[in-house]
């Protein structure tokens, strides 16, 4: 069957799970064996035999995992074409296969192999012995890293497992488009996807059980949000309850607290689960959560002294670049001495929503069971001359400092290019470094990055206390 950019899903299987490939035979022991060829994976495998390590890399599915082949690349790729005008169903999911056929080399199994990493594509699991073995071989290695991955949770839900749903497995590979979709789940899967579709043109119908969009955001966040997305024609249905789902290739029709919606098609944004079911970890004593998240502590290492893990697979981690940090981590705990920690990286992360949202730091609830006591510091887009500018005047930047002084809690912004912005405040924040600080820079002038320098102008105001300022007054007083 021809479809858009069919060519270029044919040029990424091949470099990402080539058909006539053939496994390596095993070295007699590696220094080190990597379950999964996602971003943790990829990154611990070529980092490790760069430094001279003998490393397997082992991948059940498509080298890349998710973030290439059904997460990051495609959807941002979608939100970047649907921007335009000229919006199409046929040119937007032609051009995400283009990107991701063109960035799938990086991510090849001819560039690991000839990186010097034995590549084996097939499922891995642990033998009754404990061993690690793949096709019709046993692998043995010093040291194992997990980096598995995750897939989309199907909750519970009556009649939602046998409906035909899609997921980001299966939602990038549609051929043509839907009229109408229902989509369950307004976290940043949800949101991003409801806003591809209703630029494309069909109907969207959004539900979470939540009362507002992007639930682990601040709920001003997900005011903004929804406000968009409401503009865009979505139709909202927060704070419902999904009571059962029926249908077959035909449509569906969702049932929930207070109303049945009937689409064309069915999308399940509900969260992740760990991809550790086929490993049988419990052979090797590798504690997992109930949902099969392993779990590890801030060097990465699981209850087997041996075994590490790293990834969406892990208990607590969700993001591509978070398991690009883990795999550094990972690469110095495996090879060497196990020094290497999580615990002193801060974390951001952005959905690419119109307006984007981007956090970094605490949560309100976690502030809140650490009792811990913060001042609150806010300059809105629509103060910056760069939106002013634009028109997009939409959003704000919020940061938290401990109270009284400048460290730096927590930040979310909310607007264009939100995303980027966030890095600024990374930068602060993992280098523990005081919102004060920023006032010590120079912005270009007109950028949206000058929020920055008003909130530390904010802070830096708190300073001139009174006593301060009767001093200053004095001094002036005497220099006249």
């Amino acid at each position: 069957m021809s479809y858009p950019g069919k060519e270029f899903d044919e040029i990424t299987q091949q470099l990402v799970f080539p058909s006539d490939y053939k496994n390596p035979r095993a070295k007699k022991r590696y220094h080190l064996a990597v379950v999964g060829a996602g971003p943790a994976g990829l990154i611990t495998a070529i980092s490790a035999a760069g430094l001279g390590a003998k490393v397997a890399l082992i991948e059940s599915r498509s080298m890349g995992g998710d973030c290439l082949n059904v997460g990051c690349i495609p959807s941002k790729s979608l939100l970047e074409y649907t921007k335009a005008q000229n919006r199409s169903f046929d040119g937007a999911f032609a051009w995400l296969r283009e990107v991701r056929s063109n960035i799938s080399i990086h991510d090849s199994v001819e560039r690991y192999s000839a990186a010097g990493v034995d590549v084996f594509l097939g499922s891995a699991r642990f033998n009754a012995d404990g061993g690690l073995e793949v096709s019709d071989q046993s692998l043995e290695a010093r040291r194992i890293a997990i980096c598995v991955g995750s897939t989309s949770f199907i909750p519970p839900i009556k009649g939602l497992s046998s409906c035909g749903a899609l997921s980001n497995e299966t939602v990038f590979d549609l051929k043509e488009q839907p009229d109408s979709i229902s989509i369950l789940g307004a976290g940043p899967i949800g949101c991003e996807l409801a806003t591809v579709f209703a630029r494309l043109g069909t109907q969207v119908h959004l539900f979470d059980i939540a009362g507002h969009a992007l639930p682990n955001e601040i709920s001003e966040a997900g005011q903004v949000i929804e406000d968009s997305l409401s503009k865009l024609g979505v139709q909202l249905h927060l704070g419902q309850e999904i009571r059962e789902v029926s249908g077959g290739v035909n449509g569906k029709k969702v049932i929930a607290d207070s109303m049945e919606v009937e689409t064309d098609a069915l999308l399940v944004a509900l969260g992740r689960q760990a991809n550790t079911g086929p490993l049988n970890l419990e052979r090797v004593g590798v504690s997992t959560s109930k949902q099969g998240s392993i779990i590890v502590d801030h060097r990465l290492r699981t209850t087997n002294q041996k075994i590490f893990a790293a990834g969406d697979c892990t208990l607590g981690s969700h993001f591509t670049h978070e398991a690009d940090m883990q795999a550094r981590v990972l690469v110095q705990n495996t090879l060497f001495f196990p020094s290497a920690s999580t615990r002193k990286f801060v974390v951001p992360h952005c959905t690419y929503t119109s307006p984007e949202v981007a956090s970094i730091g605490l949560s309100l609830d976690e502030l809140d069971q650490r009792m811990i006591n913060f001042d609150t510091y806010q300059v809105e887009y629509a103060d910056l001359d760069r939106v002013r500018a634009g028109g997009k005047l939409e959003g704000f930047a919020r940061v938290l400092t401990k109270k009284g002084k400048d460290t730096i809690l927590s930040a979310t912004i909310v607007g264009e290019d939100a995303g980027e912005q966030i890095a600024l405040i990374s930068v602060l924040m993992n280098n523990g470094m005081g919102l004060s600080k920023a006032g010590n820079a120079i912005f270009n002038y007109p950028t949206r990055s000058e929020f920055l320098r008003k909130l530390a102008d904010s802070f830096n105001k708190t300073r001139l206390t009174p006593t301060v300022g009767g001093i200053l007054k004095r001094w002036l007083k005497w220099t006249e």
